[in-house]
C-alpha cells in the first residue's frame, strides 16, 4: 500500500468493536484477543441483549456491555478510554429508514463520539458493489456511510468484503439446510455472481489494518480466490450437505413477486426485492483497489473451507431448520 497519511507509531489496545458480538465480529474478536496475547488493553463489545453474546464472555481481554450503540450519549461512553473503534454494523434486509438508520446515521454518530472522545483510529467495514449511484437500497446507503466517514477527517480504514461464509454463516448453510426439505430450489437471481470470502480472512485483515498505517485512507477489496453465480453456489451447499436439489431458476417478474410475499411474511425475508437489485452488481473484485493481500493474506477457498464444515450437516440439515423454526415461536 501507499502511504496516504503519516504513519501510527503508537500500536492500539483498547478497542471498541461495533457489531462484535454477530458472525463477522466473533471472529474479529477471536483475533484480537490472539494479537494481543489475551494480557493487555480491552476489547468493548456493546450490545442489547448480552445474552445473546455468552459465547464472547469466554475471551480474555473482551468486556461484553449493555448498550444501545444509537445512542449519543452511550456512544460516547462506550468510546472512553478507546484508541480505535471497529464498525462492523449492517443489516442486509430492511426499509429504507431502517438501511438510513444502520449504514448512515449511525457512522454520523460515530463520528461526532469520536471528535468527543478524541478517538482517530477507526475500521469501517462496508461492502463490495458500494456506490452512491447503486440499484439497492442496501447498497447506495452502505456507500453514504462511507462518505460520511470518509469526510470526517478520522484515520479510516474500509474494508469491502463480498458475500462472506464460515462455519455460523447464514448463507452457505441455510441454502444446505433449506434443501435438506425442500423437493427443489425455486432461485431468484440465480446468474448473480459473487467472490465469497471466508470470514476468518476479513477479520484478519480488519485486524490487520489497526497495526498497518499505510492502511489509513485506503478502501480494501475482500473476495477469495472463486467466482461463482448464485446457482452454483446453491448446488455446492446442497452436494456438500448430501441434499443437493434441482434448482430452477426464476424470472426476474416471478422472483420478485417472490420476494414481496416473502418481504410481507413475519421475520427476516430470505430474498427481498432489495437484494435482487443488489445482486444486479457483480459481487466480484474489480482489480482496482488492494486486497487482502496487502495484508500477508493468501485468501481461503471456499471448497477447502466449507466442504468438509457442509459435510458434517449431512443427516442434520432438516433437523436444524426445523430447530429453528421452533426458536422462532
Amino acid at each position: 500500500m501507499t502511504p496516504s497519511q503519516p504513519e501510527v507509531k503508537q500500536r492500539v489496545s483498547n478497542i471498541l468493536v461495533l457489531g462484535g458480538s454477530g458472525f463477522v465480529g466473533r471472529s474479529v474478536c477471536e483475533k484480537l484477543v490472539e494479537r494481543s496475547g489475551g494480557a493487555d488493553g480491552r476489547i468493548v463489545v456493546p450490545s442489547r441483549r448480552p445474552q445473546r453474546a455468552q459465547h464472547l464472555r469466554t475471551l480474555p481481554t473482551v468486556e461484553l456491555v449493555r448498550a444501545d450503540v444509537h445512542s449519543d450519549v452511550e456512544l460516547v461512553q462506550l468510546l472512553a478510554g478507546c484508541d480505535a473503534v471497529i464498525n462492523l454494523i449492517a443489516i442486509l434486509h430492511g426499509t429504507p429508514a431502517e438501511f438510513q438508520r444502520a449504514h448512515v446515521d449511525l457512522p454520523r454518530r460515530l463520528v461526532a463520539a469520536c471528535q468527543v472522545s478524541g478517538v482517530k483510529r477507526v475500521v469501517h467495514v462496508s461492502a463490495l458493489g458500494a456506490s452512491a449511484d447503486a440499484p439497492s437500497n442496501y447498497l447506495r446507503s452502505k456507500a453514504a456511510g462511507e462518505a460520511v466517514l470518509r469526510a470526517a477527517g478520522l484515520d479510516l480504514t474500509v474494508l469491502r468484503p463480498s458475500v462472506i461464509f464460515g462455519a455460523q454463516d447464514q448463507f452457505l448453510n441455510l441454502f444446505a439446510r433449506l434443501q435438506a426439505l425442500a423437493p427443489v430450489m425455486p432461485l431468484a437471481g440465480a446468474s448473480a455472481r459473487f467472490q465469497p470470502v471466508w470470514v476468518e480472512d476479513v477479520a484478519a485483515a480488519i485486524v490487520g489494518a489497526l497495526d498497518e498505517p499505510t492502511s489509513i485512507g485506503q478502501t480494501v477489496d475482500c473476495g477469495g480466490p472463486g467466482v461463482y453465480t448464485l446457482e452454483q453456489l446453491v448446488r455446492f451447499a446442497g452436494r456438500c450437505a448430501g441434499c443437493e436439489r434441482p434448482v430452477i431458476p426464476l424470472p426476474d417478474g416471478i422472483a420478485r413477486l417472490q420476494a414481496m410475499v416473502m418481504g410481507w411474511l413475519p421475520g427476516a425475508p430470505l430474498m427481498s426485492a432489495d437484494n435482487l437489485d443488489s445482486m444486479r452488481v457483480p459481487n466480484v473484485l474489480s482489480g482496482d483497489l488492494p486486497g487482502l493481500e496487502a495484508f500477508g493474506i493468501r485468501p481461503a477457498s471456499m471448497e477447502g473451507v466449507m466442504a468438509p464444515l457442509l459435510q458434517g450437516r449431512a443427516g442434520v440439515a432438516r433437523l436444524d431448520l426445523l430447530r429453528a423454526n421452533a426458536d422462532g415461536h
